[in-house]
């Protein structure tokens, strides 16, 4: 009697789309991280992206008359530092609860599994658009008994 898998595949189908829903949620919240850190003395404040990237450098007037060039780039670097600690840790917490357990996010955070730019960042796609994905991309509609691009 022939087995019909069908149920099955659309069940394998199923629960690939909801983990794949689920990555999309977590990377969308990650790329939405900043995070601020001051220096001690208030003379600096840096905001960082995700990874660490700069994205905003506030310098107090009075920095300019109080510290030499390399004392200033020091602090900068420094209250850098605190930031991308900070901006690390939340990335951390964003990926952990969608690993299995004793992964390592910061092994994860090297990669971008099969997510594209457009689904992190619609709005950006305007901008630059992405190239659109054809039936060809897709694992959904083929017929793995009867495709002989498997082989």
């Amino acid at each position: 009697m022939p087995v019909d898998h069908q149920a099955e595949v659309d069940q394998l189908m199923a629960d690939y789309r909801r983990s794949r829903e689920q990555l999309v949620a977590v990377q969308r919240g990650m790329a939405a991280i900043r995070q601020t850190a001051t220096s001690h003395d208030e003379m600096v404040t840096v905001t960082v992206g995700p990874r660490g990237t700069l994205v905003d450098l506030v310098i107090d007037e009075l920095a300019y008359r109080r510290l030499r060039p390399s004392e200033l780039a020091e602090l900068i670097v420094r209250t850098t530092d605190v930031a991308v600690a900070g901006a690390t840790k939340r990335m951390h917490e964003q990926l952990a609860p969608v690993l299995p357990a004793g992964t390592d996010p910061e092994t994860v955070l090297s990669g971008r599994a099969d997510v594209s730019e457009s689904e992190l960042d619609p709005e950006q796609t305007a901008v630059h658009p992405v190239r659109k994905s054809t039936e060809d991309d897709s694992f959904e509609h083929r017929d793995w008994l009867a495709d002989g691009r498997h082989a």
